[in-house]
């Protein structure tokens, strides 16, 4: 019996690890904000929910220059991190009315292209370590 038991206990230790490992924090850090008003409110998307329904999404104060987030729990696969600053702080980016952006925005892996930023610019590899990125406007 005592056998047993002790084989329980291994087997949910095991389990309990690999379900923590399975899941990694993701911590983006925009390192260029021209102001501290407002926020920055970050999104992180997979590839089927992109510019949609966000994975997560959090929002920032910005200290000098710099906001930082950790998503937490992401698990392994491939995501991209779109952000803007919302100086207004009314949650949401503000445009002109020919569509232009009010408001500085980026993307994991810093592609600026004309119009939104595309997952395949932005997108990174969870996989078994945490992520640490930086995104400029």
């Amino acid at each position: 019996m005592k056998f047993i038991l002790n084989i329980t206990l291994i087997l949910n230790m095991l389990v309990v690890k690999v379900a923590s490992a399975q899941n990694h924090s993701v911590e983006i850090t925009v390192v260029n904000a021209t102001s501290d008003k407002g926020t920055v409110n970050f999104a992180l998307y997979n590839e089927a929910n992109y510019m949609k329904k966000p994975v997560q999404g959090k929002v920032s104060k910005i200290v000098k220059g710099i906001s930082t987030v950790v998503f937490e729990n992401v698990s392994p696969g491939e995501y991209a991190v779109i952000c803007f600053h919302d100086k207004n702080s009314n949650e949401k980016m503000d445009f002109e009315s020919n569509g232009m952006p009010l408001e500085d925005y980026g993307a994991t892996n810093n592609v600026m292209n004309f119009g939104p930023p595309r997952y395949d610019d932005a997108k990174f590899e969870v996989a078994d370590k945490n992520v640490s990125l930086e995104i400029r406007f």
